[in-house]
């Protein structure tokens, strides 16, 4: 088997790894990447739809969830949607703006991962794909990496591996395991952005509805606003996919259906109209026919009593979801939950009890909201580890 000496090891060819890798190599380290995957990147070719919602406009601290709601600070006013759109611009990258201040690749994903791809191997580092990690250990001040074509060695190692969600690319919690051999604490892992499954009692509704998409609002902390998609197992959309970084298991979301509504002027201005009929000028048809019937509301719109209004009222504004589970780390785009971040150095992404060893991007326990948030968290941290936490 060989043997190899490198300056910065880094376990991960995804997003984080790979800007880890151009932050240090930009500064003449010697880089090695190291990853299980025949091709670097495959989350990022995927993601967006394949579109690769690169960043956002603005990102902030709120817009993630972390067991230290502080500690993103750093590394997110270190490299900006800003410095990310400069970077990408003068490698031929262009950015196009949709709602919700999501950035999107032009090109699409694949033209970012080969920007990214083209970039690593400029700068010299050394990409050892298709090579599965059996074991890491501490040797001499540095890191002893065994796989399964030779050793590595290194005097600092960065852990980018990601989390549980997508295993059928290939995810595993190989970063978390190793987490755990030097000490630090991995908080509960679940499934983030996420669809949700309905319970047995909404099961027949969903599938009925399967297919309809439309605006709403569902209440909590924070209020989430968005598009939802009726599924055939329940619900999924933006807005689902956010609020479901936020649900906990044996709760109940309230749900309006259409925000703004003003349901008594809607049906006093088509008073002829059946009731489903008049709703369904504000609302999907079968949505609006599936709401009067579960209410057993028929009739015009002009003889609805003031107690079946309120109760339309109810079912519209306050539509109760009481999530059975979420669809599982296969269906998720992303993983709640990970290396507890209070031994982490937010500035260098370096452990602060184990010298040398750095984490970075989903492996961490930091999750973004849906538009670009995650992907700009891989860049950030991937930046911060790479340019602050490895010196020469």
């Amino acid at each position: 088997m060989s043997q190899e000496q490198t300056q910065l090891l880094i376990l991960g060819a995804g997003a984080a790894g790979l800007f880890a890798a151009i932050a240090a190599a930009s500064r003449g380290l010697a880089v090695t990447v190291v990853d299980h995957a025949r091709k670097p990147g495959r989350k990022i070719a995927i993601s967006g739809g394949g579109r690769c919602n690169v960043t956002n406009t603005v990102v902030e601290a709120s817009d993630y969830v972390c067991g230290n709601p502080h500690f993103v600070k750093s590394a997110l006013a270190r490299w900006t949607p800003q410095d990310m759109r400069r970077w990408l611009q003068d490698r031929g990258i262009l950015l196009d703006e949709e709602a919700g201040g999501k950035l999107f690749c032009q090109q699409g994903a694949g033209a970012m991962v080969q920007c990214l791809w083209d970039e690593v191997r400029g700068l010299g580092v050394r990409l050892a794909l298709n090579t599965v990690v059996r074991g890491v250990q501490r040797e001499g001040g540095g890191f002893v990496v065994t796989t399964d074509t030779g050793t590595l060695r290194a005097p600092y190692l960065l852990v980018a591996t990601g989390g549980l969600a997508w295993p059928q690319l290939g995810a595993t919690g190989l970063g978390h395991d190793l987490a755990r051999q030097f000490g630090l604490s991995v908080t509960p892992r679940r499934p983030g952005l996420v669809p949700l499954l309905a319970p047995q009692d909404q099961q027949a509704l969903c599938r009925e509805l399967a297919g309809i998409s439309l605006p709403v609002r569902i209440a909590g902390r924070p209020v989430i606003a968005g598009d939802l998609l009726f599924t055939h197992q329940g619900l999924s959309g933006p807005a689902i996919l956010d609020v479901s970084l936020f649900w906990k298991e044996g709760t109940s979301l309230t749900i309006d259906l259409a925000p703004g509504l003003d349901v008594a002027a809607l049906l006093r201005g088509a008073p002829r109209l059946e009731v489903r009929n008049a709703l369904a000028r504000a609302m999907p048809a079968r949505l609006a026919a599936a709401l009067c019937q579960g209410l057993g509301l028929g009739g015009q719109a002009g003889q609805c009593s003031n107690k079946m209004l309120q109760l339309l009222e109810d079912a519209i504004h306050r539509f109760p979801f009481a999530p059975a589970a979420t669809a599982g780390h296969g269906k998720a785009e992303v993983t709640l939950g990970g290396v507890d971040v209070s031994r982490i150095d937010s500035k260098t992404m370096q452990c602060k009890d184990v010298p040398g060893l750095l984490f970075a991007g989903e492996v961490l326990d930091v999750t973004g909201r849906l538009g670009g948030f995650n992907l700009h968290w891989a860049w950030a941290s991937g930046h911060a580890a790479g340019q602050a936490g490895v010196t020469a």
